[in-house]
């Protein structure tokens, strides 16, 4: 690997350790020309999903829609950051380990509705209100009779 700060490309790796959920490798490295260390982090690529949408769209997965839709139904909640970054890490494992290279969307919604179900009732709700595009009080009233079942 590259040294940052002089480009030489013989660098040594002196520590290695796992990050976070394992998901990700830290190695500090120490530049043989110039002295200075540099941390560098390997995670594994996967391969690209695509996302297709209500109207037949086809899109790149992209995590970070999925935690702001859930950053904003936990507004204001009793939500932690860890909590929100578990759930949307135990999507995109869901997602991913279903093997396949295309995903409805429906699909992902309705795996961040079950999760959000277990950690905070009224952010699945504002999740579901949004996500389901209730039409009038009735089919609302449905949603929220189940949760209270």
């Amino acid at each position: 690997m590259k040294c940052p700060f002089c480009g030489n490309d013989n660098t040594k790796v002196v520590d290695s350790r796992p990050v976070d959920d394992n998901t990700a490798i830290r190695r500090r490295r120490l530049c043989d020309a110039c002295g200075k260390r540099f941390t560098s982090y390997e995670k594994v690529e996967l391969a690209p999903i695509m996302v297709v949408k209500k109207d037949q769209n086809r899109e790149l997965y992209d995590r970070a829609k999925i935690e702001d839709g859930v950053l904003r139904a936990c507004h204001k909640r009793p939500v932690s950051a860890a909590q929100l970054k578990e759930l949307v890490d135990s999507v995109e494992n869901d997602i991913y380990n279903r093997g396949e290279r295309e995903v409805e969307s429906s699909y992902i919604g309705e795996l961040v509705m079950e999760k959000l179900k277990d950690i905070d009732a009224v952010a699945y709700v504002r999740f579901a209100s949004v996500y389901r595009e209730f039409k009038d009080i009735d089919s609302f009233m449905d949603a929220l009779k189940k949760i209270i079942k």
